[in-house]
């Protein structure tokens, strides 16, 4: 073929492989490192479980929360592609300041062209639009946000390392519980090991401009991904620390768990 190499669609066949159910073999390295880069062009479906303590005005509450985060690429033909991640947060809060109860948190929608760089430096950008997350505003702001977002990446043998960002800014709505006014940023390093298991320390901050405060989580996980009957699955096991955070809000250690779902081509 004359089509140029797209670094982000490496072939995902060689010698120590699965088969899958349309017997092309599956390199369990190769996908684990394709789930370590948030804009692969591959489709992934991950259900992501945290854990948080120390809530509220006497810090006794907790709260869970499992995001769906679908990665769906699209083949826009010479390498390019667009790649688009829905993201739905369902929250479970119990005994914060008295209220215990779940809701859903603002469901974001972001999107990235990914043009073919001939490299192993991966980049996108494209537009972001975050929904109000309900009537009630405890689990998110009432606010609509818009704005653009981007991803910046490298690979290097077992590493991937990068950032993902994106600012938003409110477009309407009631800024009561919270605005879209926000600024979102995401280091991450993960190393894959050739049986597939994954290290991952990444950092998921926000910073807002109204409040003119940051919410600085960071993470350590550790991932094994395990092929079962053609349909590789990643298992993901980790801790959190609340660097700083907004007044109530988690304070400490934390706990994360995920599962993804991966469906090479």
């Amino acid at each position: 073929t004359n089509e140029p190499l797209n670094p982000n669609n490496l072939p995902e066949m060689t010698a120590n492989t699965k088969i899958d159910k349309t017997n092309t073999r599956i390199e369990a390295e190769e996908v684990a490192k394709k789930l370590a880069n948030p804009v692969a062009n591959m489709i992934s479906v991950p259900f992501q479980y945290d854990y948080y303590h120390g809530i509220g005005e006497n810090k006794q509450g907790t709260a869970q929360t499992l995001i769906l985060q679908p990665v769906m690429p699209f083949d826009l033909k010479g390498g390019n592609n667009l790649i688009v991640r829905p993201v739905t947060t369902t929250v479970w809060e119990n005994n914060v300041n008295g209220f215990s109860g779940y809701g859903l948190n603002n469901i974001t929608l972001e999107t990235f062209y990914t043009p073919n760089t001939n490299s192993s430096l991966i980049y996108g950008v494209g537009p972001i639009v975050v929904t109000p997350s309900g009537s009630s505003g405890r689990f998110g702001s009432q606010q609509t946000g818009a704005g653009i977002t981007g991803v910046l990446l490298d690979r290097k043998g077992p590493w991937t390392y990068g950032g993902l960002i994106y600012q938003t800014w409110s477009v309407g709505g009631n800024g009561t519980s919270g605005t879209q006014n926000n600024f979102y940023y995401q280091p991450f390093l993960a190393y894959v090991t050739p049986t597939a298991w994954t290290f991952t320390v990444v950092s998921q901050s926000t910073y807002n401009y109204d409040v003119h405060k940051a919410v600085n989580p960071y993470f350590l996980t550790l991932g094994k991904l395990v092929v079962h009957d053609g349909l590789p699955v990643n298992y993901t096991i980790g801790m959190s620390y609340m660097g700083t955070t907004l007044p109530g809000g988690p304070s400490g250690f934390g706990g994360r768990a995920q599962i993804t779902f991966a469906f090479p081509k």
